[in-house]
C-alpha cells in the first residue's frame, strides 16, 4: 500500500521551496514541457494546481453522490464487490428458560428412602439457584405432560404399557417389577413424571428452536439417558433426550444435532438409538475403568464409533481411573470435543447434563469443581449460534450437584465464567483415552491431524494396545442378569456416601473461594473524535485514516451496541504512564512534535518506518493510550465485566525508543505494567490477532512471565512486516520468560476462520487455561479481516466473534479490546462491533466450516512442537502407532515432506537474515542477475551513515534526493533507489511495488523484498539492517519461486476501477519498451498512455507522462520498468484482464515471451 499516491497531495511549503520530490533536483529544468503545455502557457505548477482543484471537485461531487459512504477510499473500494464485506446486525434473540416443577418431586423409592435418585436431587439445585437470584432472571417455561406419540418416537407401545401399569400397583408389585431391571424403581406416579419429565425436555427445545428464548435449562427427573427402546434402565423411564432430538429432526427438520453426555455414566441408550444416524452426533465423556464401572459395557469403549452412514459419529471418551479434574475434562473439549463439534456445525445442541463426575460425588468418584461446568457450557454455547439446551440427568451429591448445576444456569444466562486455578498437566490416563479417539476417528474428522500417525509405539503404552482388556468381564446379551436383587437392597449410607462426608469440608472451601462477584454494567466503550486529529497532511488515501474509528463507531451506534454500553470519560496518558513502557526520550520526542512546522514533520519522516506525523500526533496518541487505561481502570474496579477501546493510532509496533508501522505509544503495553502497578494485577495474558506480529510487545515483556504474549501473525518466512524473524514461531523469550512468547506464525496463506479458530482450540485457550490471567488484553487489529488491502487475509466478523467468545471465559470475564490496525472500513467496522456484540452477551454467528489449509497445519503443528516442553496441556503433539498401510505410508511421505519444507524454511530464515543488510540494485545489462556489493555500515552515530554503494554498471537517472517517506516505510539503506530494484515487480509477475508515475515514491526496503503468496507486503514498513552483507536479487527470486510465490506483489493492485473503459487496443499489436520519451528524448524510466498509447518519462526523469495525464485527461498509463499499471484517477495500481493485451505486448518486446493468458480470456 503506497502512502504518496500523486503529487496533488504534495506540501505546498516543498513545493514553493523547490523541493518538491516529483522533480529531479531543485535546479531541475522544466523548459522541457511539451508544445501543448506551453501553448497555453501553463506551468507545471498552474498544471497541479489545475488537477488539485478538478480532483476536489469531483471528490466533492462523488461523496454527494455515495451518501452511503462516508469517504473518499470507501467510495472506491465500495466498487470492490468482491471483497466487500456486508454484515447484518446480529439477529438477538434473548433470554434463557427454565423448567421446574414440584410435581417431579413426587417420584421417590418407597422402599428405601435414602436412595440415590431422590426427590432432592431437583430441588436441591433449584433452591440454589434461587439463592443467586438466576431464576428471576430467567424466563418460566411450562413444564407438560408429553403425549404417547411422542415416546413412541424412540420407545415401543410395550414398554410404554409396562410403565402405565406401575400406576396401579401395590409397593410389593412395584418391587417385584423392579427386579426385572438394572438400578430403577416405581411408585404410582413413575409413569406421570416420566411423562412430565419428558414434556418438560421436548417444550424447552421447542421453544429454542421457535426462538422464544436462546437457551434454557430443565431442572427434570426422573433421568434419561440409560434408557433403551424396549428397557428401562439406570433410573431412566424414557430417553428424554434422544427423542426431544428425534422430535426435532423429523418435525423441525433439522439436519444436524450434537448431544454432549458428561454425566459420568455412558449413556447406552442414546448411543444405541442413534449408532447409524449420521445427523446425531453423539459425544459421550464416562467413566469406564476398562469396563469395570457400571454399565460395564463393550460398547462403551472407544473404538465403538458408530455403523454404516453414522461411523464416526458416534464419540465415546473413556475415562480408565478416578479423581479426574478440570483441566482433564478441559483436555478433552480442547483435543476433541470442540473441533470436531465445530467441524460438525451442528444446528442445536443438548447436553446431558450428568453432575455425577463433580467433586464429592459417591458414584462419580471423580473431582470437577462447579466453576469448570461453567466453562464447558460457555464452550458449548459457541456452537449452533448459541441454541443450547441443558437437560439435568445425574448427580447424587447434592451440595456439589445443586452448585454445579447452578453455575451451568448461570453461563447459560451469559454472566462471566468464575476464575479457575490454573490448570495442570493432563494426567496419562485421560491423555490416552484422548489420544485413542484420535486414533479411530481421524479418518472421519479432518480436524484431527495434529499428530503424527507412524508404525512406531506412541510414548503413551495404552495406546499402542487394542481393547478389550482380557481379564475384565463384560456385559453382553448371553450373561446378562435375568433380576437384579441389588435394586430392592436398603442403601449402606455409611459406605454409599463416605467420599462425600470426607470432601464435604473441601467443597465447602471451594465453593466460598469461588469468585461469582459481576460487574454493574457489562461492557465499556472509549471512543472520541478527538483522536480524528492525526492524519496525514501527504496523502488522502493513507490506510491509517481517521476514518477507521469513526465508521467502527459509527456501526456500533448502527447495531445499537453504544447504547447497550457505559462511555467512558476522555483522558489523557500521563507521561509517566507513558514511561511504564517507553523511555523518557522517546516521549519527549513524540512531544516535540507539537512545535514543529509542516516542513519539518515532513523532513522527519524520513527517520521512522511507516509512520506520518503531523501537530496533533502526540495530542492522539496520549488519548489514545489514555482511554485504553480509563477501560482498563472501568473494568479492574468492577464498574463494567469488559471493555472496547476504539482508539488510534494503534500502539503494538511501538518500541521502547521507537515509534514504527503507524505506532507512537504502545496502548496495550502500557496498559499491562498499568493493571499490575496499579491493581496488583499477577498475570496478564495479551493476545495479538492482528495479522502484523506486535513486535513492541513481545520485546517489552520477552522475559516477563508475569505477562504471557500470544499473536497470531503472517509471518511468510519473515518477510511479512514487520519483516525480521522476531516473529517466528521459535522466539519463545528469553529467562523467567521463557515459554511465555507464543508466536503462531502464519506461512503461505491466506488464512481465515478455520485457521484461526483452529489454533485458538490447538494453542491459545489450552495455554491461557494452563497460564490462568487476571486480565486479558486483546491487540484487536482487524486487518486479517477479508477484504483488507494490507492482510490479504480472508477472516470474517463471525470468525472474529468466536476468538472473543473463547478468550471471554478467561480471568472472570475481564476483556479489553484494544484497536490496533484494520484499513477496509467496512471490515473493521463490522469486525469490532461482532465483538463488542459478543462481550455484550449476545450470541455467536454461525460459522461454516472450511478444513484448514495444510500449511497452517503444520504451523500450529510446529508451534506445538516448540511450546510443548513449557506448557504440560500440549502434551498431546505425540506421535500414534498405526497397522494400516495407507496411513504408515502417508505418515512417510508427511515426514518427507515436512523435512523438504524445514530445509527449505531454514534457507528462507537464512536468506531473511542476510536481507535485513542489503540493497538490491538492478543491472540493467542483464536483467536476471542483479549482484549487490554493501558498504560497512556504522550505527553509533544517531544518523546512520552510509558508505557509497558501487555497481558494475551505474543505474540511469539515480537519485540522490531522499525520498519522500511511504506508508511501506525503508530502512536507512535503501533510500533513493528506483523502482526497478524492488522485486516486487518481477517480470513474472507483471506488476510491480515501484515509483508511480503519479506520484508514489515507494520506499523500499530489502527485508520486505517479495511478500510471500501474492499478496500485500504488508503494510506498515520495513527494518533496520543493522550489518552489510551482499546476495543476489535472483537469489531472492529462486527461494521465494521455490516456496510457491509466483505472484509478487508490493501492494494489492486494485482489479477493477471505473477507468478502465478508457483503455484502448494496442496500435499494430507492438509496444516498444526501449522507446524515448517523446518530449526529452530520455530512455531510463518510461510509461505509455494505454489510452493514445504515447510515451512518455516518469516523475522521476521530467514528469511528462504526469503532464500528458492532466492535459488529455488520460488516465491509464503502463510502466516499461515493472509492466504494473497505474490510474491516476484513482490513485491507485490497477490489475484486470482487459489490461492483458498491451502487458503482453510490452512483455513480448522486452523479454521475448508471451505472459500466460489469463483462464478467463481462455
Amino acid at each position: 500500500m503506497h502512502q504518496n499516491y500523486s503529487d496533488e497531495e504534495q506540501d505546498p511549503d516543498k513545493q514553493q521551496s523547490g523541493h518538491d520530490v516529483g522533480v529531479k533536483g531543485q535546479n531541475q529544468n522544466i523548459q522541457q514541457a511539451s508544445q501543448e503545455i506551453k501553448d497555453k502557457k501553463m506551468t507545471l505548477e498552474e498544471i497541479k494546481q489545475s488537477g488539485r482543484a478538478e480532483r476536489q471537485r469531483r471528490r466533492e461531487e462523488r461523496r454527494r453522490q455515495q451518501s452511503d459512504s462516508d469517504s473518499e477510499s470507501e467510495y472506491l473500494v465500495g466498487k470492490l464487490a468482491e471483497i466487500a464485506i456486508s454484515v447484518k446486525e446480529p439477529d438477538l434473540v434473548e433470554g434463557t428458560g427454565l423448567i421446574y416443577d414440584k410435581r417431579m418431586l413426587k417420584h421417590e423409592n418407597l422402599w428405601d428412602k435414602d436412595y440415590p435418585e431422590k426427590p432432592s436431587r431437583i430441588s436441591g439445585p433449584f433452591q440454589r439457584c434461587c439463592e443467586l437470584g438466576l431464576t428471576e432472571r430467567c424466563i418460566w417455561l411450562e413444564a407438560l405432560h408429553s403425549t404417547e406419540d411422542m415416546v413412541l418416537l424412540q420407545h415401543s407401545q410395550e414398554l410404554i404399557e409396562k410403565l402405565k401399569r406401575t400406576t396401579e400397583m401395590s409397593t410389593e408389585e412395584l418391587k417385584a417389577e423392579a427386579l426385572k431391571y438394572d438400578s430403577v424403581y416405581f411408585n404410582q406416579t413413575t409413569y406421570e413424571c416420566s411423562l412430565l419429565s419428558l414434556g418438560s425436555t421436548v417444550e424447552l427445545m421447542e421453544q429454542i428452536l421457535k426462538k422464544k428464548v436462546r437457551n434454557g435449562m430443565a431442572l427434570i427427573r426422573p433421568p434419561g439417558h440409560h434408557a433403551m427402546t424396549e428397557e428401562f434402565c439406570g433410573f431412566c423411564y424414557f430417553n428424554n433426550v434422544a427423542i426431544a432430538a428425534k422430535h426435532a429432526l423429523e418435525n423441525f427438520k433439522l439436519k444436524k444435532i450434537l448431544i454432549i453426555d458428561w454425566d459420568v455414566h455412558h449413556g447406552q441408550g442414546i448411543q444405541q438409538m442413534f449408532y447409524n444416524d449420521p445427523r446425531v452426533l453423539y459425544f459421550s465423556i464416562h467413566r469406564y475403568e476398562f469396563g469395570k464401572f457400571w454399565p460395564h459395557l463393550r460398547e462403551s469403549d472407544y473404538d465403538f464409533i458408530g455403523e454404516e452412514k453414522g461411523m464416526g459419529y458416534n464419540i465415546n471418551v473413556p475415562l480408565n481411573q478416578t479423581g479426574m479434574t478440570d483441566h482433564d475434562y478441559l483436555a478433552i473439549f480442547h483435543q476433541i470435543l470442540m473441533p470436531i463439534a465445530f467441524e460438525f456445525n451442528p444446528d442445536f445442541v443438548v447436553v446431558s447434563a450428568g453432575f455425577d463426575s463433580a467433586i464429592g460425588d459417591p458414584k462419580g468418584e471423580m473431582g470437577v469443581t462447579p466453576a469448570a461446568f461453567a466453562h464447558l457450557t460457555h464452550k458449548v454455547m459457541s456452537l449452533a449460534q448459541g441454541r443450547v439446551a441443558v437437560i439435568l440427568e445425574g448427580g447424587y451429591c447434592l451440595k456439589s450437584l445443586s452448585e454445579s448445576a447452578a453455575l451451568t444456569l448461570r453461563a447459560l444466562l451469559d454472566d462471566p465464567c468464575p476464575r479457575i486455578p490454573p490448570s495442570q498437566e493432563p494426567c496419562d490416563s485421560v491423555t490416552e483415552s484422548i489420544l485413542n479417539v484420535i486414533k479411530v476417528l481421524r479418518p472421519y474428522w479432518k480436524c484431527l491431524q495434529y499428530q503424527g500417525f507412524t508404525s512406531d509405539p506412541c510414548p503413551f503404552e495404552e495406546v499402542n494396545q487394542s481393547p478389550p482388556k482380557p481379564d475384565i468381564i463384560l456385559i453382553t446379551e448371553e450373561n446378562k442378569p435375568k433380576e437384579y436383587p441389588e435394586s430392592l437392597e436398603p442403601t449402606k449410607m455409611e459406605e454409599y456416601y463416605k467420599v462425600e462426608k470426607r470432601l464435604s469440608p473441601v467443597i465447602d472451601r471451594i465453593i466460598a473461594s469461588t469468585n461469582l462477584s459481576k460487574a454493574k454494567d457489562r461492557t465499556c466503550i472509549a471512543y472520541d473524535e478527538g483522536m480524528r486529529a492525526h492524519c496525514s497532511t501527504a496523502s488522502y488515501y493513507h490506510p491509517e485514516s481517521p476514518d477507521r474509528i469513526t465508521r467502527i463507531f459509527d456501526k456500533h451506534t448502527e447495531w445499537g451496541l453504544t447504547q447497550r454500553c457505559t462511555r467512558v470519560e476522555t483522558r489523557m496518558a500521563t507521561e509517566a504512564e507513558l514511561t511504564l513502557i517507553h523511555s523518557s526520550a522517546h516521549v519527549e520526542e513524540i512531544k516535540s512534535l507539537e512545535e514543529k512546522n509542516p516542513f519539518e514533520l515532513k523532513k522527519l519522516e524520513s527517520n521512522y518506518q511507516s509512520i506520518y506525523l503531523c501537530k496533533d500526533s502526540y495530542f492522539c496518541a496520549r488519548m489514545a493510550a489514555g482511554f485504553v487505561l480509563d477501560v482498563v481502570d472501568n473494568v479492574l474496579t468492577g464498574q463494567s465485566q469488559n471493555g472496547v477501546a476504539i482508539v488510534r493510532p494503534p500502539g503494538h509496533h511501538a518500541e521502547c525508543s521507537r515509534a514504527m508501522g503507524f505506532c507512537f505509544f504502545n496502548n496495550v503495553g502500557i496498559a499491562a505494567k498499568y493493571a499490575q502497578n496499579k491493581y496488583n494485577v499477577k498475570k496478564v495474558l495479551i493476545v495479538d490477532w492482528d495479522v502484523h506480529h506486535g513486535n513492541g510487545t513481545q520485546h517489552q515483556f520477552y522475559e516477563d512471565s508475569s505477562v504471557l504474549f500470544i499473536s497470531l501473525h503472517r509471518y511468510d518466512q519473515g518477510f511479512f512486516y514487520p519483516s525480521t524473524t522476531e516473529g517466528c514461531h521459535t522466539k519463545v523469550g528469553t529467562g523467567e520468560g521463557r515459554g511465555f512468547n507464543v508466536n503462531i506464525a502464519w506461512n503461505k496463506g491466506p488464512m481465515g476462520d478455520s485457521e484461526y479458530i483452529t489454533a485458538f482450540q490447538q494453542v491459545v485457550m489450552p495455554i491461557a487455561y494452563e497460564f490462568g490471567p487476571e486480565l486479558v488484553l486483546v491487540s484487536a487489529g482487524f486487518d486479517a479481516a477479508m477484504g483488507d488491502p494490507l492482510g490479504c487475509y480472508s477472516l470474517t466478523p463471525a470468525g472474529y466473534g468466536h476468538m472473543t467468545h473463547m478468550l471471554s471465559s478467561l480471568a472472570n470475564g475481564k476483556v479489553v479490546l484494544v484497536l490496533e490496525g484494520g484499513y477496509h472500513l467496512t471490515a473493521i467496522s463490522n469486525s469490532m462491533a461482532m465483538c463488542t456484540s459478543i462481550l455484550l452477551g449476545d450470541g455467536c454467528p454461525h460459522l461454516p466450516y472450511v478444513q484448514p489449509k495444510d500449511s497452517a497445519v503444520k504451523c500450529i503443528q510446529d508451534v506445538l512442537d516448540v511450546q510443548k516442553q513449557y506448557w504440560k496441556s500440549l502434551k498431546f503433539r505425540v506421535n500414534i502407532k498405526t497397522d494400516k498401510k495407507e496411513d504408515t505410508e502417508e505418515a512417510k511421505q508427511e515426514e518427507i515432506e515436512r523435512q523438504k519444507e524445514d530445509e527449505d524454511m531454514k534457507k528462507i530464515h537464512e536468506l531473511a537474515e542476510q536481507l535485513k543488510d542489503v540493497t538490491v540494485f538492478k543491472d540493467t545489462e542483464n536483467p536476471r542477475e542483479d549482484v549487490v556489493v554493501v558498504e560497512n555500515v556504522t550505527e553509533d552515530t544517531e544518523d546512520v551513515e552510509q558508505k557509497k554503494v558501487h555497481t558494475e554498471q551505474p543505474l540511469k537517472g539515480e537519485k540522490s534526493a531522499v525520498p519522500e517517506q511511504s506508508v511501506l516505510g525503508g530502512s536507512d539503506q535503501t533510500k533513493g533507489l528506483s523502482q526497478e530494484t524492488y522485486c516486487g515487480g518481477t517480470e513474472e509477475s507483471g506488476m510491480g511495488g515501484g515509483d508511480s508515475p503519479g506520484g508514489n515514491n515507494v520506499e523500499k526496503d530489502p527485508t520486505t523484498v517479495c511478500a510471500g503468496g501474492g499478496q500485500s507486503l504488508g503494510a506498515e514498513g520495513g527494518s533496520d539492517a543493522p550489518e552489510a552483507s551482499p546476495v543476489s536479487a535472483n537469489e531472492v527470486l529462486r527461494q521465494l519461486e521455490a516456496q510457491g510465490h509466483t505472484q509478487m506483489f508490493a501492494v494489492t493492485p486494485l482489479p477493477w476501477c471505473p477507468h478502465l473503459e478508457t483503455v484502448t487496443p494496442v496500435p499494430r499489436g507492438r509496444i516498444d519498451t526501449g522507446s524515448p520519451c517523446e518530449d526529452c528524448g530520455d530512455l531510463s524510466e518510461n510509461w505509455t498512455c494505454l489510452v493514445c498509447y504515447k510515451i512518455y518519462c516518469s516523475r522521476f526523469v521530467n514528469e511528462h507522462m504526469l503532464m500528458h495525464g492532466v492535459m488529455e485527461t488520460h488516465l491509464m498509463c503502463l510502466s516499461f520498468s515493472d509492466l504494473s499499471v497505474w490510474c491516476y484517477g484513482c490513485d491507485h495500481y490497477i490489475d484486470n484482464p482487459a489490461l492483458f493485451e498491451a502487458k503482453n505486448a510490452a512483455h513480448l518486446h522486452k523479454f521475448g515471451t508471451s505472459l500466460p493468458r489469463p483462464l478467463c480470456l481462455s
